[in-house]
């Protein structure tokens, strides 16, 4: 009779670990396509593009303890094949960002209902593709022909160190052909792009980022620009 009991104990102890595990990644999964929504109309992450996707992850087990407190201890966030304008709203300025992706550390939310979170920390990267600029400085600075963006020879760092970045500009521009240099330097949450032969012009884009987010470092990767971020005390949504 002893036997059976315990193995009945053991039986209704698994089920109600299994049912809580299920429970506690349902509660998960709605928060985090809540979260998803209410990035995308703050940042607008997900406009702009038919292939845009934002996915916004919640690590940690359980979820359910975590909600309790309103304290979340990592919290990924990716948003990719979104467009930016520049400051000044050029013609034909508009940029895709092929990959923004943050880890936000040590987050609190003051509410159940509350549309915003603090994080003590937040790293990240931007990347675009050398494709997509080609694109865009085509449409502002072509003169009768396309032009190509690639990574310059000689490192991944320009003239500021870290916080700039080498390109090489090709093609054909006001009737002859071209090859010249480039740069992407960054500051607080944008980056500028300057080409001193090509009429010395400087273009700048702001990406939409937790308040406190700022760019740190620029690297010419050879799959792309990837831009670092770095963010203390830092605000999402509001």
């Amino acid at each position: 009779m002893k036997r059976r009991w315990v193995k009945v104990l053991t039986v209704t102890l698994v089920i109600l670990a299994g049912l809580f595990v299920a429970v506690d990644r349902i509660a998960v999964h709605y928060a985090e396509k809540e979260a998803v929504a209410l990035v995308e109309e703050k940042y607008g992450y997900g406009s702009g593009s038919t292939n845009g996707l934002t996915e916004l992850s919640i690590h940690g087990f359980p979820f359910l303890t975590q909600a309790a407190d309103l304290s979340f201890d990592h919290v990924t966030l990716t948003a990719g094949n979104f467009s930016v304008n520049t400051t000044v709203n050029a013609r034909g300025d508009h940029l895709n960002v092929r990959k923004l992706s943050l880890d936000l550390h040590d987050l609190t939310a003051p509410s159940f209902t509350a549309r915003s979170a603090g994080a003590n920390l937040v790293t990240g990267r931007v990347t675009i593709g050398y494709e997509d600029l080609s694109g865009v400085v085509s449409r502002l600075l072509g003169k009768g022909g396309a032009l190509t963006v690639a990574p310059a020879t000689g490192g991944s760092g320009g003239a500021g160190g870290d916080r700039s970045a080498p390109l090489r500009i090709t093609g054909t521009w006001d009737g002859r052909p071209i090859d010249t240099t480039a740069t992407v330097a960054v500051a607080a949450d944008e980056f500028q792009l300057r080409v001193p032969e090509l009429g010395g012009s400087t273009y700048t884009w702001r990406v939409p980022m937790p308040t406190n987010t700022d760019f740190t470092a620029a690297r010419s990767q050879p799959d792309g620009l990837e831009l670092e971020l770095t963010g203390h005390q830092v605000v999402l949504g509001g």
